[in-house]
């Protein structure tokens, strides 16, 4: 059993799954759902038991500054965190992330886009015109991200811009920048990132 553990919100789980195996990583995995974001305290309990769960291994958490007691909680495990500020910037490069937020984006991803009734609900209850109108207020447009390892999410997409009155922007993205922030948290962390030996015949 590889000794590294991913421990990481599960929005960009098939992103991290695909660059673990193509660049041959001794590395598991552990994703939590992304919808514990909306709640800060089960987000802390949930990162606080995932820790728990895996008792002397090497643990990288796969998460930016999602929580504020996260680097508290990762210095008592002795574990180590993607740099980043949340994994939009580390999925898109911290200046193409920064020039969006300027312009008034809300990033979207599929997986934040199949949670969204869950997530507003969770927010706002029923008060969804309190919600739209906050959208309105902190936001100009949708910035609908998809990746090699995305699925077709554009109804959706258009659903959640016809519920709140913003248009929705589309980019295609690479894993580059995912992938050389993994990288550089795995060799902090002194994980075995080396190709796997093959197997004798």
């Amino acid at each position: 059993m590889p000794d590294c553990l991913l421990l990481g919100c599960g929005i960009l789980k098939r992103e991290v799954r695909h660059l673990i195996d193509r660049n041959c990583w001794k590395i598991e995995t552990d994703f939590l759902p992304p919808a514990l974001h909306v709640d800060l305290d089960q987000l802390g309990c949930a990162l606080r038991e995932g820790l728990g769960r895996h008792p002397g291994r090497n643990i990288v958490v796969f998460y930016g500054n999602c929580h504020p007691e996260i680097d508290d909680m990762l210095g008592e495990a002795r574990a180590f965190r993607t740099r980043g500020q949340n994994c939009i910037e580390m999925l898109l490069g911290r200046e193409r992330f920064m020039t969006e937020l300027s312009q008034g984006a809300f990033f979207l991803l599929e997986e934040l886009a199949k949670g969204w009734d869950e997530a507003i609900g969770k927010t706002f209850g029923n008060r969804m015109d309190v919600a739209m109108e906050v959208f309105r207020e902190s936001c100009s447009y949708f910035l609908c991200i998809r990746t090699p390892c995305s699925a077709d999410y554009s109804d959706k997409a258009e659903e959640i811009s016809e519920k709140t009155g913003l248009p929705l922007r589309w980019v295609d993205v690479g894993l580059d920048h995912l992938e050389a922030v993994l990288k550089e948290t795995f060799e902090r962390s002194q994980a075995v990132i080396s190709p796997a030996t093959p197997a004798s015949p």
